[in-house]
């Protein structure tokens, strides 16, 4: 093996030109990309214990549960941030076939801004059993938008989800109710009043309902929205180019090694 001193003395010259071109190279490309930034939304999961009219209306039971859910509540909507559900309607909220300059018309600009805005995006469960929705773009101001928008639309679809027990309750009972005004009509007094009895605990029961339906209990609870980032976090262009730098080293010196064997066993 050549002694590497002796190898480096040889061959600086040309090493030094394969490292100097590879940065160049690489720093022009990097430095054509267009800078993106990075906006970050933080939110903690609620109780789903939050939309049971049972936990909300007995004092004895809401003192059992913590107003916060635990980080297994977020793995359905992790699922839901897969979905083009999501992305598609706030492709639409924003215009972004416009901003990402798609020149498709009609229904496949948006899929395709659609698709764009999700490889942009990064939804994800922190260490701290946080959602963290991520968002990067090219306009700082846009960026943030996006990200507070896709946490709002996870939280709508989900308390949607997390109402539609209720509303199934709460007609239920208001038929049920209807049904038993109908039957006291044609009832004696002595029946009659039972069956008021039993009209007024349906009617305070469908109030209860009405009322979960009506506020739609929150499945996250926001602890930071995304805001403006002071600088670009992509490409990071410092990083790149010393790694480069230190990998087209490398590849140089091992070339160098090669080449020097090969001329000393033609010799030979």
């Amino acid at each position: 093996m050549p002694d590497i001193t002796d190898l480096i003395r040889r061959w600086w010259k040309q090493m030094l030109a394969v490292v100097i071109l590879s940065v160049a190279v690489i720093g022009t490309i990097t430095f054509l990309k267009p800078r993106q930034y990075l906006s970050v939304s933080t939110a903690v999961p609620a109780s789903s214990f939050a939309a049971d009219k049972s936990k909300i209306f007995n004092e004895n039971i809401q003192a059992l549960y913590s107003t916060l859910g635990t980080p297994d509540d977020l793995d359905m909507i992790l699922g839901t941030a897969r979905l083009d559900t999501v992305y598609l309607s706030v492709t639409d909220a924003f215009n972004l076939f416009d901003h990402y300059k798609i020149s498709e018309k009609g229904p496949a600009s948006r899929v395709k801004a659609a698709v764009l805005l999700q490889r942009n995006t990064k939804v994800m469960k922190s260490e701290y059993g946080e959602l963290k929705v991520k968002v990067w773009d090219t306009d700082k101001e846009l960026a943030p938008q996006l990200a507070n928008a896709i946490m709002d639309k996870l939280q709508a679809i989900h308390q949607n989800l997390q109402s539609a027990g209720n509303e199934a309750t709460l007609s239920g009972l208001v038929l049920r109710k209807k049904a038993l005004e109908l039957q006291s009509d044609s009832s004696s007094m002595d029946k009659k009043a039972v069956l008021q009895n039993q009209i007024q605990q349906y009617e305070n029961l469908i109030g209860q309902y009405q009322l979960m339906v009506d506020s739609k209990p929150p499945v996250l609870i926001t602890v930071e929205k995304a805001k403006p980032a002071s600088w670009p976090d992509k490409p990071k262009r410092l990083q790149i180019m010393v790694a480069a730098g230190l990998l087209s080293l490398l590849f140089a010196f091992l070339s160098a090694l090669l080449l020097e064997r090969s001329k000393t066993n033609s010799k030979q």
